[in-house]
């Protein structure tokens, strides 16, 4: 397909002359045209996230709002995640399961504390994932709950330690928001709902706006001190020091909870009762540990090793693969992600990746690769 008819083919955002007016290079990303960098690049947004502010546009993502009597309860039979115990303005992170125990999607299920919504839950999912996350959603519990897609709100994610004293000039009461939680709120005349998290490791918030007010709220982010706008590429690295999973590279259906190292996502409730798909599986996995394991990577020199790169013992046999690698601009130098077999899981574990047909030096470390900086009051 030449690139002027995949350009015609593909989906934009609500930001799309944004970015072009502030020189983003554009590129295809699950289906729409993304910014992948802006004039600054790559290693100075990744930088300036983490030393100040910076700006993202994922309004490809999924958005919805799951309504029905028993909502949290008709969720559970999907999901692993304690969503009964969810305080109004809480969010919860989980993974969508298939019955084998794999990984359909991770995303964010939000308790809405506004009245009206007592009976719903707000869902956040891939762009990748949406369409068939919310076709699999609606008809599993079609006559408990109804799902409605929220295909006309824009998403910004606003990320790092100045994110909260920026937002805060506009809306005073996200300085006082605790990480994971959400509330509803008025922005320069728009109502807007606030989530405090991300996909960085800093502190910061999503902002989910109606699409018509986005390039104004984004403009107004951008006008204030300390806030650049950030692509994708920084996006990913940022993601990646701070060992988070990308969907489709390091968790997808092939992966459990277990393997991926995610069982924290899965309360003491949840493992008690079980009821949720892949739960014989995914508990005995728990409870006698799984054959592979997702673990942090660290090569020993200044090559990177990046997705798919094999790995292996000391003797060179194959142990596992890389599923997320590259530069990590904060740590001054490469980091990966990737399954190993359990044996070899072990922080501080000596490995070889085989880099173009060379078998480099590295190690298993400890995830994250650069603390977490969330706001916990």
């Amino acid at each position: 397909m030449a690139d002027n008819q995949l350009a015609e083919n593909l989906k934009t955002t609500p930001l799309e002359a944004l970015h072009i007016a502030l020189g983003a290079k554009m590129v295809p990303f699950a289906g729409y045209n993304m910014p992948v960098q802006y004039p600054l690049g790559v290693l100075k947004e990744h930088l300036h996230t983490r030393d100040q502010a910076g700006l993202f546009d994922v309004s490809h993502m999924g958005q919805a709002v799951l309504r029905g009597a028993d909502v949290a309860a008709a969720m559970e039979t999907l999901v692993p995640g304690d969503l009964k115990g969810l305080a109004a303005g809480q969010i919860r992170y989980t993974v969508l399961l298939n019955q084998q125990g794999g990984i359909i999607d991770d995303l964010m299920v939000t308790r809405p504390g506004e009245p009206g919504m007592e009976d719903a839950l707000v869902l956040v999912v891939n762009a990748a994932c949406k369409d068939a996350d919310f076709a699999h959603i609606a008809a599993s519990l079609r006559g408990r709950a109804v799902l409605t897609r929220d295909d006309q709100a824009a998403l910004l994610a606003l990320q790092g330690p100045a994110a909260a004293t920026t937002l805060a000039h506009f809306i005073p009461a996200a300085a006082a928001m605790g990480f994971m939680t959400s509330l509803v709120d008025n922005f320069s005349g728009t109502a807007v709902r606030l989530f405090r998290s991300g996909y960085t490791g800093e502190d910061g918030f999503e902002i989910s706006a109606p699409a018509a007010a986005a390039e104004a709220l984004a403009k107004a982010l951008l006008a204030r001190p300390g806030v650049q706008p950030i692509g994708l590429g920084a996006r990913d690295s940022l993601r990646l020091e701070a060992g988070l999973c990308l969907y489709g590279s390091d968790i997808d259906t092939t992966t459990t909870p277990s393997e991926a190292a995610l069982n924290w996502v899965i309360g003491a409730r949840r493992r008690a009762e079980g009821g949720f798909p892949g739960a014989a599986k995914i508990l005995d996995q728990i409870k006698a540990g799984a054959a592979k394991k997702r673990v942090g990577i660290k090569p020993l020199g200044r090559a990177p090793a990046r997705a798919h790169t094999e790995i292996q013992n000391e003797k060179g046999d194959k142990i596992g693969e890389i599923t997320s690698g590259g530069f990590g601009p904060s740590v001054n130098g490469p980091v990966a992600m990737g399954y190993v077999d359990s044996a070899y899981a072990k922080t501080g574990t000596k490995i070889s990746l085989l880099v173009r047909g060379q078998p480099l030096p590295g190690e298993v470390a400890a995830l994250p690769f650069v603390p977490h900086r969330y706001f916990k009051p």
